[in-house]
């Protein structure tokens, strides 16, 4: 087993090459301007997308939420708890919240 990593440690590394082969041209190994711009494109098009997407996200997520306050209203009014003498509006399952008139106030959209 020492002798093997001997002869692991002395073998010779290869040593890299500075140029390149004969045959080729730097345009054939490498991307250039135009591959590098249209990385660039790719990249700002998806960012643009990702954020985009979660504008869109958030906007069906408030939705619902607005939508689930006013079925939880027309209950509590359904079941005989109207609004409040200070504006707070009886929930069906006892608790109460400010009434909201269509604006869930700042902070939640």
């Amino acid at each position: 087993m020492h002798s093997l990593l001997i002869a692991l440690a002395t073998a010779p590394a290869p040593t890299p090459t500075p140029s390149l082969r004969p045959g080729l041209s730097e345009d054939q190994v490498t991307p250039g301007l135009l591959g590098f711009l249209l990385t660039a494109f790719i990249v700002v098009l998806t960012a643009l997308l990702i954020v985009d997407m979660v504008r869109r996200i958030r906007r069906v997520r408030y939705r619902a939420q607005v939508e689930e306050e006013r079925a939880t209203a027309e209950e509590s009014v359904i079941g005989g708890a109207g609004p409040e003498a200070d504006g707070t509006v009886r929930r069906a399952d006892g608790g109460s919240r400010p009434e909201v008139n269509g604006d869930a106030g700042p902070g939640n959209r």
